[in-house]
């Protein structure tokens, strides 16, 4: 087996195509076939939708580790981190362990090439199982039907948040279609929890399962609860989770789950929902200037995000930064925040995805609101208001590079 050192491993895995010729369903579906199918056996919870996977899964994560379950968590994408995809509890995983296993999955001919996505869910799942966790939860990265995830099998449970308009060149233009490829996780004998949903998704979800569905009563249960992440939108994500905990439990999928008593697990669930942590989301990372990061990245996020921050600081407007993918709908992104603005600065986020910010800049400002472009964003810090509130968005990618700057004294 040749021996890549950390560096040469995570280069070879994030330089893998994006998106492969096959499907990933079936490009994973062959490496788990010839890695002699490591999945079989680790009891997972299967998480899809457009917005608020991650925070489901953060909930999710949170309330089962406070149960005492070793929980493997797998996630997309990362902020800074690739080791941020693959965590167990609030514990990501090495570089030793992504040199060893990522030289063992690089050393493999599979028959097919993998992207970068297949290469982090194989190493997840072969961690998991190594460190012999409880049960897995793991996080679509594109739609369901023919996500990479969707070779692992059949799920402990099956969690869909709310489906919106996103990647509509691969999953279809109506919500019915995207609605369709979601719907593609859900399988036979397998119970469902559904995000509130619009009419004519939610049609054709439960077509394919019946699925419980978050209630206002859930969501104002989790509002007592006071979650850990911020957000009116957090408040159905966390309800998502509490469900979905509770039909693990009631189906007693987990043996150690079926030992608690009610009253014990119902206490993990609140505490884990309290303690739940998600960065880059609705995230303060300073107050003075006042800055918040949220990885809103389409229509729908950027809207929950608008409902938000209306609750939050009514009658207040905002200096927004933004830098965004070209592949989003970010005319409607502009749209929902253009009644909040003050003014906006734009930038190009590090990746040939990007949207360059000067063009950003342009389409803000024809419709009758300030915005400059940065060339750079370490000049970002320089030009934040000391007396509004500033609110940078648009990408996980760009926000990611904003925290590590912060990180590192803005």
């Amino acid at each position: 087996m040749s021996k890549y050192k950390y560096e040469e491993v995570r280069e070879k895995i994030e330089n893998s195509h994006r998106f492969g010729n096959l499907p990933g369903v079936e490009v994973t579906g062959r490496m788990l076939n010839i890695l002699g199918q490591p999945q079989d056996g680790l009891p997972f919870i299967h998480v899809a939708g457009t917005n608020g996977k991650g925070s489901t899964c953060a909930f999710l994560n949170s309330i089962l580790t406070e149960a005492g379950l070793r929980v493997g968590c797998f996630t997309s994408p990362h902020l800074f981190d690739l080791e941020e995809r693959i965590m167990i509890g609030n514990q990501m995983i090495s570089k030793a362990d992504v040199t060893r296993l990522g030289n063992q999955l690089l050393s493999l001919d599979y028959g097919v090439i993998p992207t970068m996505f297949d290469y982090c869910l194989v190493m997840a799942v072969l961690y998991f199982r190594e460190k012999k966790c409880d049960v897995a939860i793991m996080e679509t990265g594109l739609g369901g039907r023919l996500d990479s995830t969707n070779a692992l099998g059949k799920p402990a449970v099956a969690v869909i948040n709310r489906i919106g308009y996103d990647h509509m060149e691969i999953l279809g233009n109506t919500l019915e279609e995207i609605a369709e490829e979601k719907a593609g996780i859900l399988k036979s004998g397998v119970q469902a929890v559904f995000a509130p949903q619009e009419d004519d998704a939610l049609a054709v979800l439960l077509q394919h399962a019946k699925g419980m569905l978050v209630t206002k009563e859930d969501m104002e249960q989790v509002a007592a609860m006071k979650p850990g992440l911020q957000g009116a939108y957090q408040l159905e994500n966390g309800a998502a989770a509490m469900l979905a905990a509770r039909v693990l439990r009631e189906e007693s999928k987990i043996p150690m789950l079926g030992e608690m008593t009610e009253e014990s697990f119902e206490k993990a669930i609140h505490v884990g929902i309290q303690r739940a942590v998600w960065p880059g989301r609705m995230e303060i990372l300073s107050r003075q200037p006042f800055l918040m990061v949220d990885g809103a990245h389409n229509s729908n996020g950027i809207h929950a995000l608008r409902t938000s921050l209306e609750q939050m600081y009514p009658q207040e407007r905002f200096h927004f930064v933004m830098g965004v993918m070209a592949d989003k709908d970010y005319e409607e992104m502009i749209e929902e925040l253009l009644p909040l603005a003050i003014d906006f600065v734009t930038v190009t986020p590090e990746t040939n995805r990007a949207l360059q910010g000067e063009e950003l800049a342009v389409k803000i400002r024809k419709r009758g609101i300030p915005a400059r472009s940065v060339r750079n964003i370490e000049e970002v810090p320089y030009l934040l208001s000391e007396k509004e509130k500033n609110i940078a968005l648009g990408s996980l990618y760009f926000i990611g590079e904003l925290r590590v700057l912060w990180k590192n004294g803005g």
